[in-house]
């Protein structure tokens, strides 16, 4: 590794994956240590993000688990003080905490399926922020990276989820204006045709990404270290003159038309 994050500080939300697979905050953190940071990881499941830990102390890094329900706001600043105290400050926040729901039309959406998917995704990531600029002021800057979605820049179908997503590209740039001039960076990673357990709990079948490798200008499926390579290039020095900016990660899907992807899987076919 080249050192990118040595001796920074890093909070990373959502740092554990269900089932013991690798997940974008997973694969993140890990990355984050790899390259010299020292990783607070907090995950709903202790568990979870005590398996993160134990692969990152097996390869000689420095973290520590925080298991907290990020949609309390009391949760969210205590998760930065306990970080505080025990580092002496703060560089580095990855909101990553995320969870699908409300497809469909909306006359099938529910009220409390809505507000749970914007307090996952937006509550937190917004009251996780508030928490971290004071301490990332007092440490001379930092940055702060929402993890979005190409939901959030183009239709996916739910009403709740690709919103949520939006906002926290919106989010990016009001903490990038408001907190450029206490050093504070504020950027936004949306992963898309990445697979992830989330994905496959969502019901993405063989087939699914099969198709989504098809539509890829680049041919494949994109992996969480594709997003966690994104979230080091962002959190260390090389990003300084980068802030209020969504960067996609989706080998290109997002460039493409419909009609474009269409016409171009039917001249692959006919070529042979």
């Amino acid at each position: 590794m080249s050192d990118m994050l040595q001796d920074k500080v890093a909070i990373v939300t959502g740092a554990g994956t269900r089932g013991g697979g690798l997940g974008l905050g997973k694969a993140t953190a890990i990355r984050f240590a790899r390259e010299g940071a020292k990783v607070c990881l907090v995950d709903l499941e202790r568990e979870r993000a005590e398996e993160t830990e134990a692969l990152i102390a097996g390869e000689g890094g420095t973290a520590f688990v925080v298991a907290a329900d990020v949609t309390s706001t009391e949760a969210c600043r205590d998760i930065v003080a306990q970080t505080v105290d025990r580092w002496g400050g703060l560089d580095v926040l990855v909101n990553n905490v995320g969870i699908t729901g409300a497809r469909g039309r909306l006359e099938r959406l529910d009220e409390e399926v809505w507000e749970r998917v914007m307090l996952t995704n937006l509550k937190s990531a917004t009251f996780m922020s508030k928490h971290a600029v004071t301490a990332m002021a007092d440490s001379g800057g930092g940055s702060i990276i929402n993890l979005s979605s190409v939901g959030g820049i183009r239709a996916g179908g739910s009403p709740a989820y690709g919103p949520s997503k939006a906002a926290l590209i919106a989010l990016s740039r009001d903490i990038a204006l408001l907190h450029g001039r206490d050093g504070i960076r504020a950027n936004t990673i949306a992963p898309g045709h990445v697979y992830t357990p989330m994905v496959g709990d969502a019901g993405g079948t063989a087939g699914d990404r099969d198709q989504r490798r098809e539509i890829a200008p680049l041919g494949v499926e994109g992996t969480p270290w594709d997003v966690a390579g994104a979230a080091v290039f962002l959190a260390g020095d090389d990003s300084r003159f980068v802030s209020g900016t969504c960067l996609v990660v989706d080998g290109g899907v997002s460039a493409i038309g419909a009609l474009a992807a269409h016409r171009a899987m039917l001249a692959r076919e006919q070529a042979g």
